[in-house]
């Protein structure tokens, strides 16, 4: 088990240095609340804000997200109420970013005030708050040129795919040589702030139930559908080819939105 483990840091460690240092690794968190505790969480969202700024100022994290989730949205016939993101400049800070007694001592740089028992409280019952059921870890793979700031009230929506068995590179190609630019040209047309697109960080077998993910940002509503009216009257043929060719290499599991509600950037 421990070769293992260390082979998988290895891989990790090498994928960092292959893509240089502005990659970045992301831990998406899917949550589900019950309805009697929903308040009772909400409280909670500005401590550990609180607590991910001070991790931020130590350098263990490069930004934290507090997404609320449609009503709706579905991930694994599971109905989820909130998603967090966590963003890491390298593999081993995103391996690492659940050490419980880090958040204490992040705790306690926020709330001079409280003791190390009470800061350790405090983050037991925001954590029990909700039921954690999925966590994703994500390595960046391409993203858009673009110096969109995240803010609360944007709007995201987030795209599970498996890539088809035996075109994983074919799907990762398009994505970057096809679907890359055709958003990019959105965010020149004002129908889309951000877009990138990542891969599941860890080995995966063949039972994975989805490999990648994209994440599309939008201002607001309006510019949202809007954007699913956009004609690319720039594409030729033969990119319109790439594109179908693209969509048959990955089958899209999950679609949902969410509104940004928290940011530490």
């Amino acid at each position: 088990m421990k070769k293992q483990l260390t082979g998988l840091f290895v891989t990790l460690l090498v994928c960092f240095h292959l893509y240089g240092q502005e990659q970045q690794y992301l831990v998406f968190e899917f949550i589900k609340v019950e309805p009697d505790k929903v308040l009772d969480y909400l409280e909670y969202k500005d401590f550990l804000a609180n607590v991910h700024k001070i991790s931020k100022e130590q350098g263990h994290i490069n930004g934290w997200d507090l997404w609320s989730l449609q009503s709706g949205s579905d991930l694994e016939g599971e109905n989820f109420q909130y998603v967090t993101v966590t963003y890491y400049s390298d593999p081993v800070k995103m391996m690492n970013g659940n050490d419980m007694d880090q958040w204490v001592a992040n705790a306690l740089k926020a709330y001079p005030d409280m003791s190390e028992e009470e800061a350790r409280q405090k983050m037991r019952d925001a954590l029990d708050m909700r039921d954690l059921a999925v966590r994703s870890y994500m390595v960046e793979v391409a993203r858009t040129d673009d110096d969109f700031e995240f803010r609360p009230g944007i709007l995201a929506s987030f795209d599970l795919m498996k890539a088809v068995e035996g075109k994983f590179q074919d799907y990762e190609r398009a994505e970057q040589e096809v679907f890359l630019p055709h958003h990019q040209r959105k965010i020149k047309a004002d129908l889309m702030e951000n877009w990138c697109f990542l891969r599941t960080a860890l080995p995966t077998g063949s039972e994975a139930k989805s490999t990648h993910m994209t994440m599309n940002v939008y201002s607001d509503y309006l510019q949202f559908f809007n954007s699913m009216e956009f004609e690319d009257m720039e594409i030729t043929d033969e990119q319109q080819l790439a594109v179908e060719e693209g969509l048959n290499s990955r089958d899209q599991k999950w679609v949902y939105l969410a509104t940004l509600e928290t940011v530490v950037r």
